[in-house]
């Protein structure tokens, strides 16, 4: 059995709950730490402290089961650029079949099996966000220099899921946000490498993310969003 996840209380007083996947990355702890900050009572799932591994049906059925709703804030915000000991394909030589397989894993169908279990934690009548953290460059349309095949591949899936999942929980979840968020290029070990890209440091993308679904209503649920709340082309 998995342990039960972690949570963290924000201000006295303050009754909004946030739910955290990935709770254990760089960005995903600055979202827990910025929420609770905010006043959010913060629950956190993550396969370093949990055990919660996004890719396991049982594993996510578990601990989606073992929660108690309803969270007006959920952040799935679990990924990998590559396997461990991997880099993004710079060419279609590079294509690995076990290598994409584990990136589409990770990236498409963990949040898709999160979402699977998701209706039963949001409030019915109440307003209520849920991001999924993909990425620019699972945008089919702004794709213009290639490469990154396997996570450009599995971005652009997750966007999708992402925006059919939005309209199935609308039909009876109106005031339900769902959207999929692009965080900018967080400064990490695996980003030192591409000096042509902005990098912001993980607390500053937190802040970012939740400004953005501050400000996002019904209306835009199903949405491809950038830090700045600008919309992404599919």
């Amino acid at each position: 059995m998995p342990a039960q996840p972690s949570v963290t209380k924000g201000k006295a007083g303050m009754s909004n709950r946030a739910l955290v996947i990935g709770a254990s990355g760089g960005i995903g702890a600055a979202l827990c730490a910025h929420l609770s900050e905010r006043g959010s009572t913060v629950t956190r799932l993550s396969r370093a402290a949990d055990g919660f591994d996004i890719t396991d049906p049982s594993r996510v059925r578990a601990a989606m089961d073992g929660l108690e709703g309803p969270f007006d804030t959920v952040l799935i915000a679990s990924g990998i650029l590559a396997p461990e000991g991997k880099r993004p394909e710079k060419a279609l030589s590079e294509i690995d079949a076990a290598s994409m397989a584990r990136v589409l894993a990770v990236n498409a169908i963990g949040p898709a099996l999160v979402l699977r279990h998701l209706p039963q934690l949001l409030p019915t009548k109440d307003r209520s966000v849920v991001g999924v953290l993909t990425a620019r460059v699972g945008s089919i349309g702004d794709n213009r220099l290639g490469g990154w095949y396997s996570y450009r591949a599995a971005k652009a899936a997750a966007n999708q899921i992402v925006h059919t999942a939005s309209i199935e929980i609308a039909r009876k979840r109106k005031n339900a946000v769902v959207v999929a968020l692009h965080p900018g290029t967080v400064q990490t070990p695996f980003t030192e490498d591409y000096p042509t890209h902005r990098k912001v440091s993980a607390d500053e993308a937190a802040s970012n993310i939740v400004s953005v679904l501050d400000q996002l209503t019904p209306e835009d649920s199903g949405g491809f969003f950038d830090w700045e709340g600008k919309p992404v082309p599919w």
